[in-house]
């Protein structure tokens, strides 16, 4: 496998504050919000009025679900929050190509002629990637290549995506990446 010259397509200043605004971007969308409390209006039944406006003797109610109640709902109670920020196409693609042109800088980026294992066993797979004397990788490859991808998937420290599943933060995660060649061209297109 003959290594690709990758001066010419990442080439870009490495811009930190905006790295770093979509890297964070992307980690708080991947946030579910999923607290959620039942405030009084959430809580089933309390529809009935439990007893006489007037004549027991006791405080007025309503509903058996107010807060003071047992089986009451919460009174200031949670709800899921929404974390999403919107990331503009052009900063998204910019931070990338940022990302990527840094990577290359510091000779953490490779780019190999046609990585593939014959058959989906992680034995085949070290050995293609010791070819490479790589450790803790990231390895971009076509979707297509379904054999890559079950036979790396059980290793600690490497993780295999296609073009779509590259994503600031596991650029930034792993001390290398590699990149098949077939698939160059549609990188490159989705960071310029």
């Amino acid at each position: 496998m003959a290594a690709i010259d990758l001066n010419k397509i990442f080439s870009k200043e490495f811009n930190e504050s905006l790295v770093h605004q979509v890297a964070t971007d992307y980690m708080s969308n991947q946030r579910s919000g999923t607290k959620a409390q039942k405030n009084r209006s959430a809580v089933s039944g309390g529809g009935a009025k439990p007893r006489p406006q007037k004549g027991s003797g006791r405080a007025r109610a309503g509903t058996t679900r107010g807060p003071i109640w047992r089986k009451g709902g919460v009174t200031f109670a949670a709800s899921p929050k929404d974390y999403n920020k919107k990331i503009n196409k052009k900063m998204y693609k910019n931070a990338m190509n940022c990302i990527f042109s840094e990577l290359n800088r510091k000779e953490r980026l490779f780019c190999v002629e046609d990585f593939n294992v014959t058959e989906p066993k992680t034995r085949a797979f070290v050995a293609e990637l010791s070819k490479l004397k790589i450790t803790n990788t990231l390895l971009i490859v076509h979707e297509g290549k379904i054999n890559v991808f079950l036979a790396g998937r059980n290793l600690k420290n490497v993780e295999i995506v296609s073009p779509l599943g590259m994503n600031p933060y596991n650029l930034m995660r792993y001390d290398n990446v590699i990149i098949d060649s077939a698939v160059l061209d549609k990188v490159q297109g989705m960071t310029s």
